[in-house]
């Protein structure tokens, strides 16, 4: 039977347009891999939908920091607008971390994370906990979204890029501006892999984000000739 945990919200805040991160005490006992996930309940929530009151979240915090922080877009589902209205002390219940969307052990192997919007937080979890342990796995993170007021978590990644001399950190905007952006901008694409990973046939490759962007980079790996061994997908449906 899987264990239950009760965790009280200790702070919320807006992190990118439409998206709030929500940090909880962490739960005595609870343990987890960076990158793990699991499905948070509502306790007698005032409103309630078809869709329920329970959501699997992945843990956007690393299992060295001090509280356990999930992320998430806000939309007009009751569990999205029960959680925005939350207060400090508010209580939820987590079960038991679970999932393999987490970083291979072999460190001579090269880590690639193809991610789009809400997708970032378990990869948030597994640059912070490579970061500070200084894992030697050279990490190329390839970060899409709309424009930059979209992304979250971009300052912490950047942190970890500083620290990290193994973490390649790229944001890339699909709906911007030359004035307004001057990094990479467009669709993640052949040529833009290609940019920055030197051998294909090297790294794991990891796709994380909505679930069209998903099947769309697979597919773009496969016909790279990437094989389908090395590709290790999480999908983000109904964020």
């Amino acid at each position: 039977m899987q264990q239950k945990y009760k965790a009280k919200l200790r702070k919320k805040q807006t992190i990118a347009n439409d998206t709030m991160a929500f940090y909880w005490e962490k739960p005595h006992g609870f343990t987890y891999k960076a990158g793990q996930y699991c499905t948070m309940t509502l306790i007698n929530p005032k409103l309630t939908d078809e869709e329920g009151k329970e959501r699997a979240l992945s843990i956007a915090t690393a299992p060295y920091e001090e509280a356990v922080m999930t992320a998430t877009r806000i939309s007009d589902s009751a569990f999205k607008q029960m959680l925005e209205e939350f207060t400090p002390g508010t209580e939820v219940e987590f079960d038991e971390p679970r999932g393999e969307f987490t970083l291979h052990h072999d460190e001579t192997t090269p880590a690639v994370f193809i991610i789009g919007g809400i997708g970032i937080t378990p990869v948030r979890s597994i640059i912070a906990q490579a970061t500070n342990e200084q894992f030697p796995h050279n990490l190329i993170l390839l970060y899409s979204n709309k424009k930059p007021q979209d992304a979250a978590f971009m300052e912490d990644l950047k942190g970890f890029e500083e620290k990290n001399s193994n973490f390649l950190f790229v944001p890339v905007m699909t709906n911007t501006e030359p004035n307004e952006w001057t990094g990479e901008r467009g669709l993640i694409d052949t040529d833009m892999i290609q940019k920055y990973v030197s051998d294909i046939s090297a790294p794991i490759y990891y796709l994380c984000g909505p679930p069209k962007m998903v099947k769309d980079m697979h597919q773009l790996l496969v016909e790279m000739g990437v094989d389908e061994n090395n590709i290790r997908v999480e999908e983000f449906s109904g964020y």
